[in-house]
């Protein structure tokens, strides 16, 4: 039952990566969408739920929160070492945002995030019907945001269109994949959350470091801003509906 219905999750992904081809005309309007979407989901989606998974404190702080936090750092490590590397080799100052790597490295972990989303399904169907229909309505309509964010990370780091193409191919099928997984193996739920919470920090330092700056340089307009805050407060209702 979980594999079938997540095959909803995978059209819905496809969807997303599909409207994010298609408005390549105005470019700033689908930054500031993916950064809204980018910073809805992190806010109101991955980390209460790294939280309530992961459970234990170190050193009077919620293990979720530390590791959130090693992922944005981790992410602003890669990037200025990615930067360096092509400033030695004598790339231009704002070479770091057309490195292929960073757009490869933040798709494959948005493939991560989708996997687990199915793990999370199939998890909710053995509890019951009920909860796994709550939990697949949850994943099969944020799907949208993520086929959209997977392949926009990808082209704007200067990949290809058919990486892109395949890093969302790649994302669509996460889900399912996850789903089946459960029919074999049981992930602890600890380290889910502590993934969660590390995915968290590194998507919202892409979001507010790289997504967003780049979508206002490109266009500085008042449709960019609403586009973000459109992008956060779908996330909102998305979160509001499944609850």
């Amino acid at each position: 039952m979980a594999v079938f219905v997540a095959l909803g999750a995978f059209l819905m992904t496809l969807a997303g990566g599909w409207t994010a081809q298609r408005v390549t005309d105005r470019r700033h309007l689908v930054l500031g969408l993916a950064g809204g979407l980018m910073l809805g989901v992190v806010g109101l989606d991955l980390l209460p739920e790294a939280l309530e998974a992961a459970g234990r404190e170190v050193f009077g702080v919620p293990a979720a929160l530390l590791l959130f936090v090693a992922g944005f750092l981790m992410a602003h490590l890669v990037e200025r070492l990615l930067a360096a590397r092509q400033a030695a080799h004598g790339g231009d100052e704002h070479a770091h945002h057309r490195a292929p790597e960073v757009g490869l490295t933040a798709a494959a972990a948005m493939v991560g995030h989708s996997a687990m989303d199915g793990v999370a399904m199939g998890a909710a169907f053995q509890v019951g019907g009920g909860m796994g229909a709550a939990v697949a309505l949850a994943v099969i309509a944020h799907d949208f945001a993520d086929g959209f964010n997977t392949f926009t990370l990808t082209r704007l780091y200067g990949n290809a269109r058919r990486k892109a193409l395949a890093m969302l191919g790649a994302d669509a099928l996460a889900p399912v994949v996850g789903a089946a997984s459960t029919s074999f193996v049981a992930i602890p739920e600890w380290f889910l959350g502590g993934y969660l919470g590390l995915f968290g920090g590194a998507l919202l330092y892409l979001a507010a470091a790289e997504i967003l700056p780049e979508a206002h340089h490109a266009h500085a307009a008042r449709s960019t801003l609403l586009c973000t805050i459109a992008g956060a407060a779908f996330v909102w209702l998305v979160v509001g509906l499944a609850a």
